[in-house]
């Protein structure tokens, strides 16, 4: 009888042993499933995730050209007054003088230099003023009873809005030296 159960014992254990084979092989095929479930999910994820940021990056260039189109709206509607006074300017009446017609237009330029200043700009002084690279653009070296490196002649003026250059002045500066005589001026001393 202890030989029967030993036997018998065996192959329950054998049994026994090839069932937890079975179970592990079968937990193992079980948990891929749940790994690939898993992954397909998580891709699933990504994907909308993905989606989702472009979604938000074209909304969000889309925002911000407009807001650029809007923002100079409001200073293109006070351009518009400078440009109404203007044409009114241009077409004066008959019995408008000279003094009157100097007088609007004066208005005029005052209107536009607040529209300007309403938005932070600012002419840059340059006359006289010593060279500077960051605020001046050197279009001519002349000679000048000023003296070396200092602004002789304003070309064209510069500005700069909210403390930025947005345009240099375009000037000619001293070179030191005295300007020559001119041809009158030679012929004059010449007859003296």
């Amino acid at each position: 009888m202890t030989k029967k159960k030993t036997e018998k014992d065996l192959k329950n254990k054998d049994v026994k042993n090839e069932e937890k084979k079975q179970e592990k092989v079968l937990t193992l095929e079980e948990k891929y499933q749940d790994l690939l479930a898993e992954n397909a999910e998580l891709k699933d994820k990504w994907v909308r995730n993905a989606a989702e940021f472009e979604n938000f990056r074209r909304r969000t260039i889309s925002e911000k050209s407009d807001w650029i189109k809007n923002a100079t709206e409001r200073i293109v509607l006070e351009l518009c007054d400078v440009v109404d006074n203007f044409e009114r300017a241009l077409h004066p009446d008959a019995e408008k003088n000279r003094e009157s017609y100097e007088k609007g237009i004066d208005l005029i330029f005052q209107q536009l230099d607040g529209v300007l200043k309403k938005e932070g700009v600012k002419k840059i002084e340059a006359l006289g003023e010593e060279f500077d690279p960051q605020f001046h653009e050197a279009l001519a070296h002349i000679p000048s009873e000023l003296k070396d490196n200092k602004i002789a002649a304003v070309i064209q003026n510069g500005y700069t809005m909210n403390s930025k250059v947005i345009r240099p002045a375009r000037v000619a500066v001293s070179n030191g030296e005295a300007p020559a005589e001119t041809k009158k001026e030679k012929k004059k001393k010449n007859k003296v």
